[in-house]
């Protein structure tokens, strides 16, 4: 039987990488896309991302909370926090809005209060890492202590230089040459 990780990168690769010409949230251009929504949000592919989210972070101790960025993070924040329950973990989950509420709260950070708390923020595809910075930062200012950020997929740019320059850890479960594509 193949891995959660092999089925996952086979759903990819026939669902979610399309060819032409693209501009990247970064603004930069590409002649592929990675559209992770179309299978985040899918009923086979986010059982599996939650899987092998999980087998990427589940050695990192004391994290409570799992989330990033809305909208990206949602969903693998939520698979992760589904496939948890059934390996026995606890993972809650965070959502980060781009702006705080201006109602309400007026909260940035949803979810439970993650003051003192180890999380890790989660993206589903990362080129600057500028959405993971910018869930840090809301994070940072809740009080939570980042333990990390992990990406389904890295698109071998500048996100992992980045995030590691400003002294996080960057995880990410599959890379471009696991999907046949080369970086660009």
């Amino acid at each position: 039987m193949t891995s959660a990780r092999e089925q996952l990168i086979e759903l990819i690769k026939s669902d979610a990488v399309f060819h032409g010409d693209f501009t990247l949230t970064s603004g930069k251009k590409a002649s592929y896309y990675v559209d992770m929504r179309k299978l985040s949000l899918d009923h086979r592919a986010a059982p599996l991302i939650g899987q092998v989210m999980l087998d990427l972070i589940e050695d990192i101790d004391g994290v409570v909370a799992v989330g990033g960025l809305t909208m990206g993070a949602d969903p693998i924040a939520s698979a992760i926090l589904h496939q948890g329950i059934a390996r026995g973990k606890t993972y809650d989950a965070f959502v980060v809005r781009k702006e705080p509420k201006d109602h309400g709260r007026g909260r940035q950070v949803e979810g439970p209060d993650l003051n003192g708390k180890r999380v890790i923020v989660v993206e589903d595809t990362s080129t600057t890492g500028g959405s993971p910075l910018k869930a840090i930062e809301a994070l940072k200012k809740v009080g939570a202590e980042i333990a990390g950020v992990a990406v389904v997929v890295d698109r071998q740019a500048p996100a992992k230089a980045r995030i590691e320059g400003e002294g996080y850890e960057y995880r990410f479960a599959i890379g471009l040459e696991d999907l046949g594509l080369e970086p660009q």
